[in-house]
């Protein structure tokens, strides 16, 4: 009767485990796609730039982007535009939310990864590598392609921009 007892409760407990398992949270890695990645192309000399791109979350978990890193900068930061005293600005975020089951869009004029003191001019055709860093320490690397970005007719001169 006690080898009986001990077997229900490893039972029991196997059951649980795998219940729990399977309730686990995705990592924001997997349950995260990127959609359309592109930075912006610079003449020489432009310290800065920026890219662009969707994240889609198909998980019923929230995730956030707290961090990034890029192959062509010294430093990549997450930024917003806000409008403060009849001007755009830039300023730095700690992090993008992703919505469970929703999507933020990163794209000029609003939500976007900052490229900081250039190390190469940025061409057109270019790829541009960034990694991902998101709340749970999972991380998503992407490739990508340079484009000339017009923003109102005119090209954004991110370089000027105040930050």
């Amino acid at each position: 009767m006690k080898n009986f007892k001990y077997i229900q409760l490893i039972l029991a407990i196997t059951l649980f485990s795998t219940l729990s398992l399977s309730h686990a949270e995705t990592p924001a890695s997997e349950s995260i796609h990127v959609k359309d990645p592109y930075a912006r192309a610079v003449p020489p000399g432009q310290p800065n730039s920026a890219i662009f791109l969707q994240l889609e979350n198909t998980s019923t978990t929230a995730h956030s982007l707290i961090k990034v890193s890029s192959n062509v900068s010294k430093t990549a930061e997450l930024h917003a535009h806000i409008h403060e005293g009849g001007m755009m600005k830039m300023r730095r975020i700690d992090k993008i939310d992703i919505p469970a089951q929703g999507q933020t869009k990163l794209q000029p004029g609003g939500l976007h990864i900052m490229l900081v003191q250039l190390q190469q001019t940025l061409k057109i055709g270019d790829i541009v590598i960034v990694t991902l860093e998101f709340e749970d320490n999972s991380e998503i690397t992407v490739q990508a392609p340079v484009r000339k970005i017009m923003m109102k007719g005119m090209m954004m001169d991110m370089g000027k921009m105040k930050h």
